[in-house]
């Protein structure tokens, strides 16, 4: 501030993330915007919320205090499914847990109201978007407030915001009171009077708490208000006071995707963090670029729709190509662009052209069952997209690593894009999520059928052969989703088995806020259809159910085997090739003879304990042999002798004769040597 020559700030911006000045950070965007629109902007990354001082550092900023969480909710940053603390945290300095609060934008917010009492408070980010409304918590398994309130904040922004943190700007710059901003797409604000008309009133908080009907009533009308051509402002009552949300932002047009990603980021974190070793998030973002934003695939565990939206919005083509080619002027830049993507890779343009004129159709889907008719799915300008970069002098190769929607590839008759992609954008791996294979769990997610991906796997093998390519796909898998019972997760074990995979990339599912998944979750009720769900909800079952996806790791034998008996399929306990585990007793015996736990693959792709049987009928064989006797019968008694000769020599004594022990051991059969006559030379028992 001293050397800008500012005695105070305009806006004074706090984030729960450590500060990197790059497009991929929503406080870097925000912050660029206002500086380009003449404001003065500073920022504080992950104060000590204990110390108030740490809030005063830049002083009292003129016109507001805006606050966001980070790149992730708090509570997912901090927490795993089972609710045990993370031992890293991507988005701080050296990955350190713990500089940033649970629920971080709520104790920011009350933590300004302290220290600069009258000033206005606008909150916005992920975790402002997806608790805009009374919602449930599954780290204290309550349903909360909305964010609004219980921060204490003036305005609430949703979604991405560029549009709508300029308007607030201009509006308190000209001196209209926060409480006072009314109006403006993309916000939400306090409301205390009564229902303005063309609003719709959802069930009160007081409603949705007492009956989980009404919660699931509820959700579903937001869910399909979140469209900026057709939604429509939504109020919900908390007690005396309300929150109004009015409908969404504009999507950005492409020359406005274009302004905002032209800004003049740094591309990488503050300097004062290289001490600690930087901040490990950077990595799968630094050399990327961001072709696109949203996401028409609206699958229910994705919180993008209450985000971004279901409206691709994009880039040019220039554009891109403009960053890719500062990118090869950065001292670090090895030639290798690691991703070309979003939220999906290959979703560069809108389902459809009537998106952009009315809206996504309300209550239908664009890819669930299969894709719409109307869908564009052609992947040609992602192609020539992709063939320019990998022109670009300096640059070596282009990757795809954002996962791809294996199902929209399948629908574009038009272009060859996945032979285009195997052969040149590829990295050895190809992440796709079919994240299950159980139609009725897939049916909850939104997600295509096991025979679409079942499709997709063997397309992409035949073009990996007929290329002489060795490339493997990455496939994302979840358990314990709503649906999901043991006998779905024994269905996907079966699939993992089948396939030969030992799938790495499991993630169990969380509840997080905003989904249509932790709606089900809570409530027991698909909210599209109101039909009953079931879940798992005690933490053993969802052990079991992530063990069954990875039933060859050794830890997960006990899991594994307790599922498979509650679930009466001891079928798969046995010695076939179809079984998931060994016997117990066998399982055990196999550990212990072969060095490795049984059902884990050797180096030669086969599993030891298939080799059991056979092994135990040639070590009877051997013990029937009179000189060959097997290493591991005689282990003990010569360790047993050995322990005594020392002894007896110890103590001065001659030892009596022990011809099998002798001749197996290769010393001599003239029995042990008198000790005065060995001075110290020992012959050593092999």
């Amino acid at each position: 501030m001293r050397k800008r020559g500012w005695k105070e700030l305009d806006f004074l911006l706090i984030t729960g993330d450590a500060y990197v000045d790059h497009c991929t950070f929503g406080i870097a965007i925000i912050s660029r915007v206002l500086e380009k629109e003449g404001y003065r902007v500073g920022i504080i990354a992950q104060p000590d919320w204990q110390d108030l001082e740490s809030f005063k550092v830049m002083g009292r900023p003129r016109l507001a205090c805006l606050i966001s969480g980070g790149n992730l909710d708090s509570m997912v940053d901090h927490y795993t499914a089972a609710k045990k603390r993370r031992s890293k945290d991507v988005y701080s300095p050296g990955g350190k847990v713990g500089l940033r609060p649970d629920h971080s934008t709520v104790v920011y917010s009350n933590r300004v109201r302290e220290v600069f009492p009258g000033l206005p408070i606008v909150i916005g980010g992920i975790e402002a978007s997806l608790r805009r409304f009374a919602h449930y918590d599954f780290w204290s398994n309550k349903v909360k407030h909305s964010i609004l309130l219980d921060s204490q904040a003036d305005l609430l922004v949703f979604g991405m915001g560029e549009k709508a943190i300029v308007e607030i700007a201009q509006q308190l710059k000209a001196g209209t009171p926060a409480r006072d901003i009314q109006g403006i797409r993309g916000t939400m604000v306090h409301w205390q009077e009564e229902l303005p008309e063309e609003v719709i009133e959802l069930p009160s908080y007081k409603e949705v708490v007492e009956d989980k009907r009404k919660y699931a009533e509820g959700f579903w009308i937001q869910y399909n208000q979140q469209d900026p051509f057709r939604g429509q402002a939504m109020l919900q009552r908390h007690g005396k006071e309300g929150v109004l949300q009015y409908a969404p932002g504009y999507p950005l047009t492409q020359s406005e995707m274009d302004a905002v990603y032209a800004l003049p980021y740094n591309g990488t974190y503050h300097p004062m963090y290289e001490k600690e070793g930087g901040v490990p998030a950077i990595t799968e973002v630094e050399f990327s670029l961001v072709s696109a934003r949203g996401c028409y695939g609206s699958c229910s565990f994705c919180a993008l729709t209450f985000h971004q939206g279901r409206i691709i919005q994009s880039r040019s083509e220039e554009s891109i190509v403009r960053e890719a080619e500062r990118l090869t002027w950065h001292p670090n830049f090895k030639g290798y662009i690691h991703d070309v993507g979003g939220p999906t890779a290959n979703f560069r343009r809108p389902a459809c052209e009537a998106q952009l004129k009315r809206g996504a159709c309300p209550h239908r889907q664009c890819l669930y069952p299969s894709p719409c008719e109307q869908a564009d799915v052609d992947h040609g300008e992602y192609i020539q997209l992709l063939r320019r970069l990998r022109s670009l002098p300096k640059i070596k190769k282009v990757f795809v690593r954002s996962g791809i929607r294996y199902d929209v590839v399948l629908a574009d008759k038009k272009t060859d894009f996945l032979r285009e992609l195997c052969e040149y954008h590829v990295s050895g791996q190809l992440k796709v999520a079919p994240e299950h294979v159980s139609d009725r769990v897939l049916k909850r997610m939104g997600k295509p059928g096991r025979k679409v991906y079942d499709t997709f796997v063997k397309d992409f093998k035949d073009i990996n052969k007929e290329l002489g390519k060795k490339q493997y796909l990455v496939p994302y898998l979840m358990s314990s989703h709503p649906g999901s019972g043991l006998r779905e997760a024994i269905e996907l074990a079966e699939y993992v088995r089948d396939m030969g995979v030992n799938p790495e990339q499991v993630q169990d599912f969380i509840p997080t806020p905003g989904t249509l998944s932790t709606c089900m979750y809570y409530t027991g009720l698909d909210p599209r259809t109101m039909e009953i769900v079931y879940v798992p909800r005690s933490m053993e079952e969802k052990a079991m159910q992530r063990a069954l996806i990875q039933y060859r790791n050794p830890k997960n034998y006990a899991l594994v085997e307790k599922a498979l008996k509650q679930a009466h399929r001891e079928d798969l306990i046995g010695n076939g090739s179809k079984c998931l585990i060994r016997p117990r007793n066998t399982y055990y015996k196999t550990s212990r003879i072969s060095g490795k736990a049984a059902g884990k693959v050797s180096g030669d792709g086969k599993r030891p304990d298939l080799k059991l049987r056979e092994f135990s009928s040639k070590r009877k064989s051997r013990r029937s042999e009179p000189i060959k006797t097997e290493h591991l019968e005689t282990e003990r008694p010569l360790k047993t002798e050995k322990r005594a000769r020392i002894t007896d020599k110890v103590n001065g004594l001659s030892k009596t004769k022990h011809p099998k022990t002798s001749q197996l051991s290769g010393s001599s059969t003239k029995g042990p040597r008198n000790p005065s006559q060995q001075k110290g030379k020992r012959k050593k028992v092999k």
